[in-house]
């Protein structure tokens, strides 16, 4: 799988859509899922920038494209592309954001800019490794791990310091 672009970089960002779209398709595919074009569509919004989307931030920008969408709509959209392992939410901020490792089991873990609002995905086994253990010398069975860091990314944390 090709490397991912981070989101605080100079990148081509169609690049990340079209990658995610392929992936999704792929996917649904594989899993024999209806990709609707209203998922689809939903899918491509959320990856529209490494910022996450709220549900009502999708509804309105379906609204606005002349889509009929209702929030329902939206929510069924979403909790599929969830079960899917297409996006992830981050409960912190209530909205969700594309998974750069669709299709393979992975713990959620985003470093979250509190300036900037973009998100990067983490894929480090070492950390979910010592919670699993942890958790289990306390007796507790893991079934789904999240874990939101924030803080400030290297080009806000630049501009902090030009300022």
């Amino acid at each position: 799988m090709p490397s991912r672009a981070l989101p605080y970089r100079p990148h081509n960002h169609d690049a990340c859509v079209s990658q995610a779209l392929a992936e999704a398709r792929a996917i649904c595919q594989q899993q024999n899922a209806r990709l609707t074009p209203t998922r689809e569509r939903v899918l491509e919004l959320i990856w529209q920038s490494h910022k996450p989307l709220g549900a009502y931030d999708v509804l309105a920008k379906l609204t606005s494209e002349g889509h009929n969408a209702a929030p329902p709509t939206v929510y069924r959209a979403l909790d599929f592309l969830q079960q899917y392992g297409l996006v992830h939410r981050i409960a912190s901020l209530n909205a969700f954001t594309g998974c750069t490792h669709a299709g393979e089991h992975h713990t959620g873990m985003f470093l979250i800019c509190r300036a900037c609002g973009n998100v990067l995905e983490l894929m480090e086994s070492s950390v979910t490794t010592a919670i699993e253990n942890a958790a289990r010398a306390e007796a507790f069975q893991p079934e789904a791990i999240t874990l939101e860091v924030a803080g400030l990314c290297p080009g806000c944390q630049a501009n902090q310091h030009h300022e």
